[in-house]
């Protein structure tokens, strides 16, 4: 399975006085099974590039290749795309809308024509993998907490039987726990399931933590694209671009500029922790 884009430009409002290229002759692809986290400062492009996986969106310009097929071409089934490609949006419990959390993981499977016994198969195995407990099962997906409904939000792809995982900005408004659940069950999904994932935040210590590539937007274009230590290398760059790295790395420069023998491209806290060990003749 891969996706790629061949120089897809995408313009809001064609034509009119208040046109705006969102995407601007973006080239890339996602390989099957890759982690890659996409980040950018508001209005860089981040969703709307990740909305061009599923054909959400269709470019103004441009192809997208679903594992080599152009998803556009006269003919291609796009329902089957989509149940092969799964969208989690920013808050997805804006997509939450049965009357119990079973019914509602359920959904993608009926509307792909499994019926009720095997939909209900999928969906308790989604549940499963999510970390949902049974006793929620039966509850109004509206009497969970934020990070429970992210769950149920996210098995509700799952179900499907997607190979790859598309997630905007999934720990938006969830507190430390929270996303570190959430962004643990995603790693772990990946491990165990093997499919693709994307994943969009502004969280430069998560990407740095769970991802195996970066792919960093700005204005519609892509700067960088590359491994976190490659990219968190630019780190100056990305400040200019009103982005940051991880803290540690700034930590690391700040001591090897006083003379310790550091290593500066150290992107994770167990990373760093390591380097001044070693450091310190420990």
């Amino acid at each position: 399975m891969s996706i790629e884009l061949k120089n897809v430009t995408y313009a809001y409002g064609t034509g009119s006085a208040y046109e705006t290229v969102a995407l601007a002759d973006i080239s890339m692809k996602i390989p099957d099974g890759q982690f890659v986290g996409i980040i950018g400062h508001t209005g860089s492009g981040k969703s709307t590039l990740v909305q061009h996986f599923n054909g959400l969106m269709r470019p103004t310009k441009g192809q997208v290749l679903f594992d080599g097929e152009d998803i556009w071409a006269g003919g291609y089934d796009l329902r089957h795309l989509r149940s092969q490609v799964g969208l989690v949006f920013q808050y997805p419990e804006h997509q939450l809308f049965e009357t119990d959390v079973l019914a509602d993981v359920c959904f993608g499977p009926k509307n792909l024509g499994f019926s009720q016994a095997e939909c209900e198969e999928l969906a308790l195995s989604a549940l499963r993998q999510v970390g949902l407990k049974e006793k929620y099962y039966k509850l109004s997906p509206f009497e969970l907490s934020g990070g429970q409904k992210r769950r149920v939000a996210i098995a509700g792809v799952l179900a499907m039987n997607p190979k790859m995982l598309v997630l905007d900005e999934p720990t938006a408004g969830l507190d430390p726990k929270g996303r570190d659940d959430i962004l643990d069950k995603i790693k772990e999904l990946h491990e165990t399931r093997g499919i693709s994932i994307a994943i969009v935040s502004h969280s430069m210590e998560d990407m740095a933590k769970y991802v195996e590539r970066i792919v960093v937007m700005n204005h519609g274009h892509m700067p960088f694209d590359g491994t976190p230590r490659e990219v968190f290398s630019h780190y100056r760059k990305l400040e200019k671009i009103g982005l940051a790295a991880p803290q540690i790395t700034y930590i690391m420069h700040a001591l090897a500029e006083k003379g310790m023998a550091v290593s500066t491209d150290a992107t994770t806290v167990e990373e760093a922790k390591e380097s001044i060990l070693k450091a310190l003749g420990h």
